[in-house]
């Protein structure tokens, strides 16, 4: 248990210090722009704020001096204490990823309860002194003692998962996408966006007219980029498939059409996209505060997914968390139990995917099961409950009993954690980026990175020339 225990006036000396160390972060600067209102770009680590082509991540003047107001407050003299002045002078930079020792010293006493303290922040790597000055202060009036003060934590809900695909996948070369019916703002705006960062090199296949009235609509321009006349939805998804056959495409992108006519195109037994494995959909979701993307499947096509449908589930869903990087997936298969219950269906098959696993039917991750919500993705849960696994507690890959629990854990993710979601149909000779309506630009934006750095794995490239 932490005691935090204050110093009075007359327990106080000249020459009395004390010091924290604190490594800033970015989310520290993130947190210091909310909370006070600075959005200085210098300090956040998405934009370059002086122009010279370089994210700064510079930390704030002012979050490095409070760092001397958190020596003070919580140590010398502690709790109680109130400022009368501060002076800075600030020396030289910190950035996120130093390491930082604020420090404070007494310099001198006025009664009845004045201190004046020479204050100092330098960084530990190699002593470089960021500020320099002097604190003047009253010290508490009584004796103070708290055990474990109980301050909320904070949650930033920053994207930083996708960020780091979208930044891969525009090393590779733009993947060739049939984008299908972009006759509507959000559908030709992703694609269009992505086509921006170099990600995909996009094909769009409908209606001429429907799709430069849109393009008009959003501002953007359509030069350089190929338009395949359809006449109708079904025919576009034809044609878009078509040009997968014909090797000019290596990816299918949804526009504003319904699902179930793209997959009909792809699904075709002449000149379709079948592999011999089912087609099924995972969400790559990034979820602020979890430290590794979280693959959900299958949440948008399988509807009630026998066992052998599951496998193949199982299978995709490791091969796409392999190509975002994820080098062995934790795959946990979830039940609404942790124990194999004959009365619940779904606990049976994840004890048999689990043992599939075990003897190589499933390759390429580590497969457990069953496992409820709470000890697939919580460590301490799981302990608390015993389960002695490698996937219990940190399962980076989630299989759902049916597209019921997928849909309602995607979209609680999305709603209620502020996660985003990235959509792709594995399954298929090449990938197929399945957006929602209700995706904005960056869910767009990371499903084509996602795609293409599927495609990147599979066809066996590692380098290129975009962005």
């Amino acid at each position: 248990m932490k005691i935090d225990e204050n110093r009075v006036f007359d327990e106080i000396a000249v020459g009395d210090s004390a010091e924290i160390v604190r490594i800033c972060t970015e989310d520290d600067f993130y947190i210091y722009a909310t909370s006070s209102g600075n959005h200085n770009p210098l300090h956040l680590a998405r934009y370059d704020g002086d122009g010279d082509g370089q994210a700064e991540t510079v930390a704030p003047a002012m979050w490095v001096g409070s760092l001397i107001s958190a020596v003070i407050g919580n140590l010398l003299p502690g709790a109680g204490t109130m400022y009368r002045a501060q002076e800075f002078r600030f020396l030289a930079r910190a950035r996120a990823g130093d390491e930082l020792v604020a420090r404070v010293s007494v310099t001198a006493k006025t009664p009845p309860a004045g201190l004046t303290m020479a204050t100092e922040v330098t960084r530990k790597s190699d002593g470089a002194v960021i500020l320099t000055g002097e604190a003047q202060v009253d010290a508490p009036p009584c004796k103070l003692v708290f055990e474990d003060l109980d301050i909320p934590g904070l949650l930033i809900e920053r994207h930083r998962h996708f960020d780091a695909l979208i930044a891969a996948a525009g090393h590779l070369p733009p993947l060739p996408t049939a984008v299908v019916c972009p006759e509507e703002p959000r559908a030709l705006g992703g694609a269009l966006l992505a086509a921006r960062h170099t990600i995909i090199a996009p094909i769009l296949v409908g209606d001429p007219a429907g799709i430069t009235a849109t393009a008009r609509e959003l501002g953007m321009s359509l030069a350089g980029i190929e338009i395949v006349e359809a006449s109708d939805h079904a025919s576009a998804a034809t044609l878009a498939v078509d040009l997968v056959s014909q090797g000019r495409a290596s990816a299918l992108m949804k526009g504003h059409l319904h699902t179930d006519v793209l997959l009909k195109a792809a699904l075709r037994k002449e000149a379709g996209l079948r592999t011999g494995r089912r087609f099924t959909h995972v969400f790559v979701m990034d979820v602020p505060g979890v430290p590794h993307p979280l693959l959900v499947t299958d949440a948008a096509i399988n509807i009630a997914p026998d066992l052998r449908t599951k496998m193949d589930i199982v299978q995709n869903a490791i091969d796409l968390a392999r190509s975002i990087g994820i080098e062995v997936p934790k795959v946990g298969v979830l039940s609404a139990v942790e124990t194999v219950n004959p009365d619940i269906p779904s606990s049976l098959d994840a004890a048999l995917l689990s043992k599939m696993a075990e003897r190589g039917q499933i390759t390429g991750g580590i497969v457990d099961g069953p496992l409820a919500m709470d000890n697939a993705v919580d460590l301490s849960a799981a302990r608390t409950k015993g389960i002695k696994s490698q996937v219990a507690g940190l399962a980076e890959v989630l299989v759902v009993p049916n597209i019921d629990a997928g849909n309602m854990l995607a979209k609680q993710l999305a709603y209620i954690s502020h996660a985003e979601g990235a959509g792709v149909v594995m399954g298929a000779r090449v990938p197929i980026i399945l957006n929602s309506r209700a995706d904005d630009d960056k869910a767009r934006l990371a499903s084509c990175a996602v795609a293409a750095l599927h495609n990147a794995r599979i066809t066996g490239q590692t380098t290129g020339t975009g962005g």
